[in-house]
């Protein structure tokens, strides 16, 4: 590792989650069974050249099929915690209107076998499968999409909320609005104008806002309701008090270039966050694109800002940042720096400081880190294992960060690492490997990693494993 960020001797407090997470349209397959509807995702895997070697989610993990072998497979992993995603169409087939029966039958044997192999279930309301009905209405720029998400937060709590007591209204709002409506990289696949963008990110805020008080209002039990936010942090180049702060202002700038670029406004993490936590729309962005905003109607921003018990957050690298007399400047990761088979950095201090500045501007508040983990070229070998050291570095790394956070009273709650399994990587296809499990796809055959039987005894020990070299295998 490039990073020295561990606090060795700093215990993971009693209680700490130990977690995996997945996504349903990423491991569930069963596209055409038990009454599931086509979500966005359905309709852009067929369109040439969208996703990696036109690969789709029709059969995936097979976990439709399969979830009882993967309630197990998490249990001899020592999961104390496991975080899935309800499939709105599997759920609401049209988005709107008839609940369909068996896919809540589905969720409620997952729900039920998770709760008896001892394990928290904590349930996604959206993970990026859009109803295609409600698409073709308009998606995410109809203005009616708030109150559609608020009926199916409703159904949500009706139907689980006796069991599962953790709720996440949206996974990642800037990879579904910025990488979709800006970019067109992911589904639907339609470019925006930064003005159709901006209205796209306020009904998603609102409907964020609204299924928050629908799964209060609906809850048959005492649940806590958060949300889980896509976050690359800006890192300090060193740590003096000018580069970190430089750094905080970096991390939460939302028109970071002088032009008004759709794609950087619309992946800012303050966009979407400061008005969840504060509010309010970031200053910068309403000074540069005030004449440019939607309409926001009087308690729009009340509805947004509805308390949230706990922030989830999902990082995976950072970005080095110094101080200069004009502003913050980016810093080039060294050459020859730590990269995965993404392209992406490794920086294992990005969970520290993303969450200790999070901490600083929107107020303490319990957080668990909802995704964190490492795409890697591995596979089963010879031997029938998958060797996979580079993965038990990263997440010692990164898990490093969380124990110093925690030495300096950061309320590091949990950690969900990503993913359990390999499983469709989006526009990436069945190209990427995040899991802590091997998944062959021909077969639907699982096989652990030694990253997955390593983080099997850092659960049991609840972190104190963390810096032991002994053998992770046997």
């Amino acid at each position: 590792m490039s990073e020295k960020v561990t606090s060795a001797g700093t215990a993971f407090p009693e209680g700490f989650l130990w977690g995996a997470a997945t996504a349903a349209y990423q491991i569930e397959g069963g596209a055409r069974e038990g009454g599931r509807g086509p979500s966005v995702w359905d309709a852009f895997c067929r369109v040439p050249g969208k996703v990696y070697g036109g690969h789709n989610g029709d059969v995936a993990c097979d976990h439709y099929h399969r979830w009882r072998e993967d309630v197990a497979l998490m249990k001899s992993l020592n999961l104390s915690a496991y975080r899935f995603s309800f499939a709105w169409p599997r759920i609401m087939p049209e988005g709107t209107g008839a609940v369909n029966g068996e896919g809540v039958a589905f969720y409620d044997r997952l729900i039920d076998a998770l709760l008896e192999a001892g394990i928290e279930p904590w349930g996604t309301l959206f993970h990026w499968d859009l109803p295609l009905s409600l698409h073709l209405r308009g998606g995410w720029l109809n203005p009616d999409m708030p109150n559609w998400f608020a009926d199916y937060a409703a159904q949500i709590a009706s139907h689980f909320s006796d069991r599962v007591k953790n709720f996440m209204t949206v996974n990642e709002p800037q990879v579904f609005i910025g990488g979709s409506y800006a970019e067109g990289r992911f589904a639907p696949g339609n470019v925006h104008s930064l003005p159709e963008c901006l209205v796209a990110a306020h009904h998603l805020l609102l409907a964020h806002g609204r299924a928050v008080q629908a799964l209060r209002s609906g809850a048959r039990s005492k649940i806590r309701v958060g949300h889980a936010a896509q976050y690359n942090p800006a890192l300090p180049a060193s740590e003096s008090p000018e580069d970190v702060s430089a750094a905080r202002q970096a991390t939460f700038a939302a028109c970071p270039s002088a032009e008004l670029d759709p794609l950087k406004i619309m992946w800012s993490f303050s966009l979407y966050h400061d008005p969840m936590m504060l509010g309010t729309y970031p200053a910068d962005l309403l000074a540069r694109c005030g004449h440019l905003m939607p309409k926001i109607a009087e308690g729009d921003m009340e509805t947004i800002a509805a308390p949230m018990d706990f922030l989830g957050l999902n990082i995976y690298w950072g970005d080095p940042v110094r101080a200069s007399a004009g502003g913050p400047v980016r810093v080039p990761h060294a050459p020859g720096c730590p990269m995965n088979s993404f392209g992406w950095p490794v920086t294992p201090s990005a969970l520290y400081w993303g969450t200790r500045f999070c901490m600083e501007r929107y107020g303490k508040k319990d957080v668990y880190i909802t995704e964190n983990g490492v795409p890697l070229c591995d596979w089963v070998g010879a031997d029938g294992a998958v060797h996979d050291p580079a993965r038990i570095d990263f997440i010692r790394g990164y898990l490093g960060g969380v124990r110093r956070g925690l030495s300096e009273g950061i309320p590091f709650k949990g950690y969900f690492y990503w993913s359990l399994m390999d499983n469709f990587e989006w526009a990436s296809g069945y190209s990427q490997r995040f899991g802590l499990t091997h998944v062959d796809y021909a077969t639907g055959t699982r096989t652990v990693k030694d990253s997955g039987r390593w983080y099997a005894k850092l659960a049991a020990s609840n972190g104190a494993s963390l810096d032991s070299q002994d053998s992770f295998s046997d």
